[in-house]
């Protein structure tokens, strides 16, 4: 039985038993599907990643100081390696309502996915989200950002693709989301290798 994941703050994560409460009521024998849920922002005025180089050099590396941005509401399911998104132009309940629709419409036909997500306020139950009746969401401890799967798959679209663009317009900067974010998902290992939690498994 994979034991509680533990954050940098020191909050454990009972999946299993997030997991029993989250799926109360279902028919047995639902086929249960682990997703893993966030949001990057991609901009003009972008982050740097590190690269490898010489003891004592300094690479240059191009750095816009423009502002327009983009975000990728992005998820992965690792056991079947495949991944949803939408790209917005914000990040409200209007864009999460969205992606929880494309999370939706990925899972397969009548299993059930259990959605990992951090505690955003968009993210909240109840008022104006709109959770499909084939996703669950589980929420991570405060502070816990390194339980998501989903920080090192923006960590690897950074360093690969995103954190040495610069772009003139706010569509190329959709472009870029969306050819970023195609090019991760048409491997399937790729998603495998980077998302798997050995914690994160269906064990009811």
């Amino acid at each position: 039985m994979p034991l509680p994941a533990v954050g940098r703050a020191g909050h454990p994560i009972n999946f299993s038993a997030r997991l029993k409460e989250a799926l109360l009521g279902c028919t047995a024998g639902t086929p249960v599907e682990i997703w893993f849920q966030d949001e990057a922002r991609v901009g003009q005025k972008g982050s740097l990643s590190y690269v490898w180089a010489p003891v004592g050099s300094r690479p240059p590396m191009i750095r816009d100081n423009r502002h327009d941005t983009a975000y990728i509401f992005g998820a992965i399911c690792p056991a079947r390696g495949v991944g949803a998104a939408v790209v917005m132009p914000t990040v409200n309940t209007f864009c999460m309502n969205l992606h929880l629709a494309e999370i939706s419409a990925q899972v397969a036909p009548g299993a059930l996915a259990a959605v990992i997500c951090d505690g955003a306020g968009w993210h909240q139950t109840g008022g104006a989200l709109k959770v499909p009746g084939n996703l669950v969401l589980i929420p991570l401890p405060p502070y816990s950002p390194e339980l998501n799967s989903m920080e090192n798959v923006w960590d690897y679209l950074r360093a690969n693709k995103l954190s040495a663009g610069v772009w003139d317009t706010y569509d190329a900067i959709l472009d870029a989301c969306c050819d970023t974010w195609n090019w991760f998902v048409d491997d399937t290992e790729r998603i495998r290798t980077i998302g798997t939690r050995d914690w994160a498994t269906v064990n009811l």
